[in-house]
């Protein structure tokens, strides 16, 4: 017997065509198993397929994104969706379209005094000389609107920063050099007015790479995380201002790096976390005490809520 728990019909949306799509698969999957043990009205959709003449058809009463990258997290979906008059999780146009865009999101923070490393766009025709001379080594190449760590280089040298930026731009026509931060990494998921507890995430490889975060198992979460009440408080605090400099809402999550100094750099939102059994949202929940299907449930209910225009 469904129970709709005042929900309606829902469907899931996962694959779509990014980069990412795999781990959307998997995000999408497990997303529709925990509604449907939860007796929600629920079926699964991948945009792939038929596009949003094939949603429109399956007449949802709301939408569960599972969608991650282009296409599903970066605001051209919310858009199409706000125009169709149906409800979904997570944040709205404005803030996916600039969480999905690394260098903007940067700007932001930075023009609000928010502590994020240093970073310089970069070009066939840059000139890798000044780029090490004012980022200095090591420092870290990516794409600027791609998620999952793909296209991601850490580079050591300037003889090696130019087949950096190659690789990069095989995943995007916009790419960015930063100043690396050697570090520990850190985490922090957003649910509602909550900060859920940080994860410290560390790797063999220390790179925290799309075969750590999907595939190995020797990749270490710690939690707790290892700071102490007041540092966690601290950067809890850092991350919801960071998400809600760029519009974030209903849930997301915040990556940052800790130097040897102790300070918290910022270095990415992002406003469609995976939900597969590797990611990092599920895990904060579940110290926190709550299940993956409760978990699932609560994204879903923000939906009930009224986007304000």
């Amino acid at each position: 017997m469904k129970l709709t728990h005042g929900l309606g019909r829902v469907v899931v949306l996962f694959g779509g065509n990014s980069a990412e799509r795999e781990v959307s698969l998997r995000s999408g999957a497990a997303v529709l198993a925990a509604l449907e043990r939860s007796g929600v009205d629920v079926i699964g959709y991948d945009p792939a397929d038929g596009g949003l003449v094939g949603l429109e058809a399956l007449a949802p009463d709301r939408v569960f994104i599972a969608l991650h990258g282009r296409g599903g997290e970066d605001g051209t979906l919310q858009g199409a969706l706000e125009l169709l008059g149906i409800p979904y999780t997570g944040s709205g146009v404005l803030a996916s379209a600039l969480g999905m865009d690394k260098q903007r999101t940067k700007l932001v923070w930075q023009a609000l005094g928010l502590p994020t490393p240093e970073s310089l766009m970069l070009a066939a025709d840059s000139n890798w000389e000044e780029i090490v001379a004012t980022l200095g080594l090591p420092l870290i190449v990516k794409p600027v609107h791609e998620g999952s760590t793909l296209g991601i280089t850490i580079v050591d040298s300037r003889e090696t920063l130019e087949a950096a930026y190659r690789e990069a731009a095989r995943y995007d026509a916009r790419v960015m050099a930063e100043r690396f931060i050697s570090g520990e990494e850190y985490t922090v998921s957003l649910l509602e007015e909550r900060v859920l507890p940080a994860i410290r995430v560390e790797v063999p490889s220390g790179f925290y790479d799309y075969e750590a975060k999907y595939n190995s198992d020797d990749t270490r979460y710690h939690l707790p995380c290892g700071l102490d009440a007041e540092q966690e408080a601290a950067l809890g605090a850092l991350c919801r201002q960071a998400f809600e400099a760029v519009g974030g809402e209903g849930w997301g999550r915040v990556d940052v790096m800790r130097d040897a100094q102790g300070k918290f750099w910022l270095i990415e939102v992002n406003t469609s976390p995976g939900m597969t059994d590797h990611s990092l949202v599920p895990q904060a929940a579940a110290h926190a005490g709550m299940g993956f299907d409760e978990l699932v449930l609560r994204i879903l209910r923000t939906t009930l809520e009224s986007r304000q225009a």
